[in-house]
Parts: C-alpha cells; structure tokens; sequence
C-alpha cells in the first residue's frame, strides 16, 4: 500500500523545525552578548566597590565575583559548577533541535544563552580555567546580586512552567491514524 503524502508538507516541518532552531540560537547569542557586554561595562565602571542606586536601595549596580551557584551556594565547587554548565549547554542544545513550538523555542533561547554565559565565566574568567568567577552586579536590595544572565535563566524557567501548566506541548502529538489508514494498517507486535 502506498501512502499519500503531499511533498510541499513534507518539506515544510523541517523548514519550520530549522527556522525555530536558528531562533533559539539567535536568541541565546542576544542574551550572552547583553549578558557579556554588560559585565564588561559593570567591570570597567563598578571595579572600585561602586555601588551605584538605580531605585533607592530596591536596585543598584554593585560588581561582585560570584565563585558559586546561586546566592553564592557551592563556592567551595566552582568546577563542579563548570561541569554541570555544560552538561546543561549539551542538554538544552539537543532538546531545542527537536522543538516544534514557539513558546519553548523562546525560553530554550533564554535557558541556553543563560547557561553558555555563565559557562564561559566559568571557563575564561579569573582565577583560572574552569575555575572561573561569574560577574553579578545587578544588586536586588541586598537579598542577592545577579546579572542578565540570571534574568535570562529565571525568565525561561517561569515561561516552561507556565506553558507547561497551559498544556503546551514542546512538539506536536502524533496524529491518530484515521478510518481507512487505521483498518489498513497491521496490529504493532509486542
């Protein structure tokens, strides 16, 4: 039996996979460039323990060397943090090839800029290779200091909970086989 296949849809959904693809890379390069950009202003102009209010106390600019996660947890394991950055670059790069929706394809951009910044601080900036220090200098009224790259990685996970939640899936559901497909086709043996 042959199947009746109509070659421009055929053509169309890796064109639409490739095109949403290139998005999130085009996406994440926007967030490391704004992300590295803005740590080398923060460096230049916050280097001598500036701290500068943008809303009163509620947000200033303050430049500090974060050797560890988030709220400077796991100082002691700067490597270790090195290693799960690019386990997670990996990670965010194979599952963005196969994503078929806009909405994950935005905040898989935003994860993965967030997390190829923040790994190459880890492997480029002081002390050392892989030992890096990341930049933060966006100080949130003393509770914690981050920067764009932290924006970017809180924004993408908020936006896969919320799609998630709205039931958006990352790629479509295969299509049921209908009436006459359905009847021609054998049983799956098990």
């Amino acid at each position: 039996m042959t199947e009746n296949l109509d070659p421009a849809a055929a053509t169309t959904k890796p064109r639409a996979s490739r095109r949403l693809l290139w998005g999130i890379f085009a996406l994440a390069a926007f967030v490391v460039a704004a992300d590295q950009s803005s740590k080398w202003w923060a460096v230049t102009n916050l280097g001598d323990g500036k701290n500068i209010p943008i809303i009163g106390d509620l947000l200033s600019f303050q430049l500090v060397y974060n050797p560890g996660a988030a709220f400077s947890i796991g100082e002691e394991f700067t490597w270790v943090l090195t290693i799960i950055a690019a386990i997670a670059v990996v990670a965010i790069t194979w599952y963005a090839a196969q994503v078929e929706s806009r909405a994950w394809a935005v905040a898989l951009g935003m994860l993965l800029g967030g997390a190829i910044t923040h790994l190459g601080d880890r492997l480029f900036r002081d002390p050392g290779f892989a030992r890096g220090h990341v930049v933060d200098f966006i100080n949130y009224n003393g509770y914690f200091i981050g920067n764009i790259a932290d924006i970017a990685l809180v924004g993408g996970a908020i936006m896969i909970v919320i799609i998630s939640l709205m039931g958006i899936a990352s790629k479509p559901e295969p299509e049921a086989a209908s009436g006459a497909d359905a009847a021609a086709t054998p049983p799956a043996r098990g």
